[in-house]
């Protein structure tokens, strides 16, 4: 574990009850393990992780509760230690942002433990100064960065609006905040996207892995007074920002979802399904939208998914549609698909 260097500070400081702030499932479960605190509570904000960090912490058979919510602050405010693990690949702003919201989750006088992968961080050193006042590190190969909440902050919600539009139509406002995809912009992925899809009047879209709930949105926008849009993400920030979006931009029909799996969502019941799935995981995030994207499309309905892995996403697109064209837009492949007819075959 990156932070064995740092095993004594930490054991030495974390008093329960002990919130620990995000961190990937196995990071998590390996710092429980280290700490063997019987009253923990590990703070997630998406249900895909927090499913599989529940997975492993039984694995493991250790006891803490994993709860998912849109904000840390959500979590009442009787916790003597907050540990947040944080990586290379973190989001600046989420940092931020998870710094900030720890303050209101502390005790008096509790602990707000952080830890980072460098020797010289160049964030949390002043970050941690401002918000806490003083500031105490221990360095070892990774840093320890130890503070005790003092006195009362307002509580400050890091959020960005922007504004899109897609060629000659209006521009439309969203509302970002950090941890959640394209943070303060559309990006080229889902301009690709939205610039190539063909939506008719009175269509069920579904927006899969949603984010903001940009591009069913500007899809929604397509479909006239008839149709209809499902917005889908299993972090929860997002869904309830696509929510918001929605709202804010007056689309009449609409449901926003927080889900890992789609379960929820009952087959064969959308015209168009949207999906901009990230490029890690070695493409099984992909393969879950291709395949989910069978299952709920209506026969001859269609699918669109951008990436810039078409060699690897292609294939499977063929293996459960048949064929895919490809657009090339902006530096992305933009696959789209037809569900097969009614008794008809992939093979056909």
């Amino acid at each position: 574990m990156i932070w064995n260097p740092l095993a004594e500070v930490i054991r030495k400081r974390v008093k329960p009850p002990l919130a620990i702030v995000l961190g990937s499932p196995h990071e998590v479960t390996e710092l429980l393990g280290l700490l063997q605190v019987e009253d923990a509570t590990c703070y997630q904000m998406d249900l895909y992780q927090a499913n599989r960090l529940r997975e492993e912490l039984a694995q493991e058979h250790l006891n803490a509760k994993v709860v998912t919510l849109a904000d840390l602050w959500d979590l009442p405010a009787d916790f003597q230690t907050a540990l947040f693990p944080t990586s290379q690949a973190s989001e600046r702003a989420l940092k931020i942002d998870m710094a900030e919201q720890a303050f209101h989750i502390l005790r008096p006088h509790g602990l707000f433990l952080v830890l980072s992968p460098y020797d010289k961080d160049q964030l949390f050193p002043a970050l941690l100064k401002k918000i806490y006042g003083h500031v105490h590190a221990t360095v070892n190969e990774a840093t320890a960065f130890w503070c005790h909440r003092d006195g009362e902050r307002p509580r400050r919600r890091h959020e960005v609006t922007f504004h899109a539009r897609i060629g000659a139509g209006p521009a439309l406002r969203f509302l970002s905040r950090p941890g959640v995809f394209s943070y303060g912009r559309l990006d080229d992925g889902a301009r690709a996207l939205l610039e190539t899809i063909d939506v008719g009047a009175g269509e069920r879209i579904l927006d899969m892995g949603c984010g903001c709930g940009a591009n069913g949105i500007f899809a929604a926008r397509q479909t006239g007074s008839g149709g209809s849009v499902t917005l889908v993400d299993s972090n929860v920030r997002a869904a309830a920002l696509a929510d918001h979006n929605a709202r804010v931009n007056a689309i009449e029909t609409f449901q926003t979802i927080a889900s890992s799996d789609m379960r929820e969502l009952p087959a064969g019941a959308f015209d168009v399904v949207l999906a901009n799935p990230p490029y890690y995981a070695q493409g099984s995030i992909a393969r879950f939208f291709v395949e989910k994207a069978k299952e709920l499309l209506r026969p001859a309905g269609r699918v669109y998914l951008v990436t810039k892995q078409a060699d690897e996403v292609g294939p499977l697109m063929a293996e459960h549609f048949g064929r895919a064209d490809v657009v090339e837009r902006r530096g992305y492949n933009v696959l789209a698909a037809q569900a097969p007819e009614r008794g008809g075959s992939t093979d056909d």
